[in-house]
């Protein structure tokens, strides 16, 4: 997320809330539509690349004004900032542990060749969205 200049990265800690229906929540907020899908693009790739973790769930990708990433046990939210301002998902779940991440750089570390070629390419999430855009566009006729 905040490769992608994700504005104020926290993640929820729900597990001590008996009712939450997963165990994190990790929310974000960018200015514009398009940082949006961009910071949903990114997930969607790293989290298949890093966490060999893929999607279960979708919602948003239609008009990236929020979009929902459903990993069963970690659920990310994307807002536009007034999206974010208007549903306060943080007051909603204020029992929660909150824990803020902030954008440190990084010394750069040498890209080894092995691990470029077996990386997941930034063009597969846009095909997956592609995909979805294309299914929810065959729902709505």
């Amino acid at each position: 997320m905040l490769e992608k200049k994700a504005q104020d990265v926290i993640s929820l800690d729900l597990r001590g809330i008996g009712t939450a229906i997963c165990d994190h929540f990790v929310i974000c907020n960018a200015d514009s539509t398009t940082a949006v899908a961009a910071i949903a693009d990114n997930v969607l790739v790293k989290m298949e690349e890093k966490a060999e973790m893929k999607v279960l769930r979708m919602q948003g990708l239609e008009n990236d004004f929020w979009i929902i990433l459903d990993y069963g046990e970690v659920v990310v939210h994307i807002f536009l900032t007034e999206y974010r301002n208007f549903y306060r998902l943080e007051d909603l779940w204020a029992d929660a542990k909150l824990r803020r991440f902030k954008d440190e750089p990084k010394a750069a570390a040498p890209a080894k060749e092995e691990e470029s070629s077996s990386r997941v390419k930034p063009k597969a999430a846009s095909k997956l969205r592609a995909t979805i855009k294309k299914k929810t566009a065959k729902k709505t006729e």
